[in-house]
Order: structure tokens, then C-alpha cells, then sequence
């Protein structure tokens, strides 16, 4: 079983979310377990503090290394070690290969919440492996964060999604953006959908989906378009096949 455990202020709120919907269906079938915990209960005082202010002075408050550490212990003892990420604006960019790569490489993961202006960098030096970042902007606490990477790594666990291609023919799992997708009815206020996508030629259909994640990407993402590798005679055809749709519109 792939576990992922959750150290937070708002462990309600959390197991609750984390809970719902595939990931909800995935845990009743014991094939992954997720667990938000309380930080406040490892406190050792009657206050339930988990912050004060910063040495050196400064606005804000910051979370102490002694209630994180006790939380992440009890985790620890309880279900073994795990690989221990903290949420941090200041970690490295989480993208579709870390969600991989922490999925192969890992069967139990420690996620940290932080709030205010950050944690005790002592907690950090002594129990975190590594820290992580969804974007380059900040959030007013790593709920979210958590919340997007236990997601994101969850439903690539084997059997938490129907099948591989579930995930496979989606966006940045090869380095492209997905192509639009369609369902009924055929025509809605005025919009039809592609004939190709109706014709049951699943040879073409392919060819169609792969023409539209390659201007997708070239559109919307010229950074990841400039690592493709188009250069088969597949890919080059319809390489050539949009220039010509390009020049006669």
C-alpha cells in the first residue's frame, strides 16, 4: 500500500478533501492510505502553540521545530519511516516527472504544511529530505500544496485509476499538452464536434489527437514544444500538414 501522511493545521479540513471522490474509492480498497495530522496535538503546552516570534526580529511568526518534530516522530514510530517534503515557495518547481519519480521511488511520503513565515529551519535541516514548490507565488499555508502533490502522485499508483492510459495520454506525461476532448451532444450552441472524432477510423483519430497535442503545445507551451522530439516521419508529416493549415487560413 502507498501511504501519505500529512502534517497540518487543518487536518479536518484535509482528510476530508483527501478523501473524496477516486482517491476516497482507492483508500476503501486499500491501495493507498492518506492521513492528515494534527500538528496542534504534539504540543507540550496547555495553549496548543505551534509558533512564536522570529530571532532577529520582523513581522509574523514562525512554526517551532519541537511540535513538528514530535508530529513527524509519532508518524514515523507509527508507520515507518517516509520521505519527508516540506511545502516551501522556496523548494524546487513540482512537476508531472517529480509525481513519477516520487511514486517509484517511495511507497510512504511525509508532506509538512507550513504557515505564517515559514517553519524552524532546524525542524528542516533534521527531518526533511527535500522541499517543494507548485509555483512561483505563495500560498497563506502548504495545505494546498500538500494537497496537489498527494493528488498528483496518488493517481499514479497501480490500481487507483482504471488503467494506465488514464494518465498516460494526459497532459506533461510525454512532455506535450493533451489534446481538447469532446462528448455529447454532437452539436452544442453551434459547436460540432470534429467529424474525424466521429468517424471511427481510430488510425486517423490518433493521428488527429497527436497533430492537436503538438499546436497545443506550440501555442500555449513553446518551452516544453522546444524539447519535443518530432522528428519521425510520423510526427513530420503533421508537422508539415499544420504549416499548410496555417498558410490557408
Amino acid at each position: 500500500m502507498y501511504s501519505i501522511d500529512i502534517m497540518t493545521l487543518f487536518d479536518l479540513t484535509v482528510g476530508d478533501m483527501m478523501n473524496e471522490s477516486i482517491l476516497g474509492r482507492a483508500q476503501e480498497r486499500d491501495i493507498i492510505r492518506i492521513e492528515a495530522h494534527q500538528i496542534r496535538d504534539y504540543t507540550l503546552n496547555k495553549q496548543k502553540q505551534v509558533d512564536d516570534y522570529p530571532y532577529g526580529g520582523g513581522r509574523g511568526a514562525v512554526m517551532q521545530a519541537d511540535p513538528l518534530y514530535q508530529c513527524w516522530k509519532h508518524i514515523v514510530d507509527t508507520y515507518g519511516p517516509g520521505h519527508t517534503i516540506y511545502m516551501s515557495p522556496a523548494g524546487k518547481t513540482f512537476t508531472e516527472s517529480d509525481a513519477r519519480r516520487l511514486r517509484d521511488d517511495y511507497d510512504h511520503l511525509i508532506l509538512v504544511c507550513g504557515h505564517y513565515e515559514g517553519i524552524d529551519q532546524r525542524f528542516i535541516e533534521e527531518c526533511v529530505d527535500e522541499e517543494i514548490s507548485i509555483g512561483d507565488f505563495v500560498l497563506t499555508g502548504g495545505e494546498l500544496a500538500a494537497m496537489v502533490v498527494a493528488d498528483a502522485v496518488a493517481r499514479l499508483v497501480p490500481g487507483v485509476l482504471a488503467d494506465p492510459e488514464c494518465f498516460e495520454n494526459e497532459s506533461h506525461w510525454n512532455g506535450m499538452l493533451e489534446y481538447p476532448q469532446y462528448s455529447r451532444p454532437e452539436e452544442w450552441h453551434g459547436r460540432k464536434v470534429p467529424p474525424i472524432l466521429r468517424s471511427g477510423d481510430h488510425k486517423k483519430i490518433a493521428q488527429w489527437r497527436r497533430k492537436q497535442s503538438i499546436l497545443r503545445t506550440r501555442q500555449r507551451r513553446p518551452d516544453l514544444y522546444e524539447k519535443l522530439d518530432l522528428s519521425s516521419k510520423e510526427d513530420q508529416k503533421l508537422l508539415r500538414e499544420l504549416e499548410e493549415e496555417e498558410t490557408q487560413s
